[in-house]
């Protein structure tokens, strides 16, 4: 497999990217794009399993991994992954979206449809989306995440958004343990204490008033211990986009491709095999 970094310049920032791909490989591109709690390494285990077949491009957006910020400035999501695909010559993609990321991946496919085959959206962010209420333990983590914040610990924010995010409200705390514990708590560390990369400019109208424009193949996906409202609004998802397909990967939480790889691969692989 042969790997090819680059560092994509932006107005204000340098993203970080990385094409992997084996000679000849063939399939459909494939454009990886991260949560909110991570950089592109989340998604290393799809890269080892789909580059044989088809050229994988992931990045680090603003503020996250080794993208480096030179200037707060206003930008746009879309456009920076718009940069980074022409970067890398890709000119169509499936996108490949987790929460944040799924919020970009759902933004510039409404900007230009004609540069994606196909949306993988995991447990995706929706701009517009309703402001959820917040119960139970997911209220009481928010709670304590804005008191580590207040008192500025960031090593006790990250604590905190592990166990919400990677173990899920309703699992015990610790509960995804080993290297992938590691990864999360290093990935959100440097988003946690990046500068500031400046304003987003966000497109109007925002997704959620147009999600049944969306006309390209949709896969949802997301873990049933997942945050409540993100699984309510993951079914919504299904039923308001023409086509949908839905999967559930029992026993995970929000970042079900770093948390169990080889069943969140399968489910992709099935998605992409479905495009041909």
């Amino acid at each position: 497999m042969s790997t090819l970094t680059m560092q994509v310049r932006v107005d204000g920032a340098v993203l970080a990217a990385q094409l992997d791909a084996t000679g000849g490989a063939a399939g459909v591109p494939l454009v990886f794009l991260h949560a909110g709690v991570a950089d592109r390494r989340m998604w290393q285990a799809q890269c080892e399993a789909f580059a044989p077949a088809h050229p994988v491009l992931r990045y680090d957006r603003r503020g996250f991994g080794e993208s480096r910020t030179l200037q707060s400035t206003p930008y746009s999501r879309e456009s920076d992954l718009w940069a980074v695909m022409d970067a890398a010559c890709i000119e169509r993609a499936v996108l490949v979206g987790c929460s944040q990321g799924g919020r970009v991946a759902i933004d510039a496919t409404l900007s230009q449809p004609r540069r994606v085959q196909g949306l993988v959206l995991v447990a995706p962010a929706v701009g517009g989306a309703p402001e959820p209420e917040l119960a139970g333990r997911v209220q009481a983590l928010a709670a304590e995440i804005d008191g580590a914040s207040a008192r500025q610990d960031v090593d006790a924010v990250n604590e905190l958004e592990a166990q919400l995010w990677l173990d899920g409200p309703s699992a015990a705390p610790g509960r995804v343990a080993g290297p992938a514990r590691a990864l999360f708590l290093a990935m959100n560390d440097i988003a946690l204490r990046a500068a500031d990369p400046g304003e987003e400019v966000e497109p109007a109208p925002p997704a959620w008033q147009r999600l049944e424009e969306l006309d390209v193949p949709v896969l949802v996906l997301w873990g049933d211990l997942d945050l409540p409202h993100l699984r309510s609004r993951c079914e919504e998802l299904v039923q308001r986009i023409r086509g949908a397909q839905r999967a559930v990967l029992e026993g995970t939480a929000h970042l079900p491709g770093l948390e169990a790889p080889e069943r969140f691969n399968a489910e992709l692989r099935r998605f992409v095999a479905s495009l041909a």
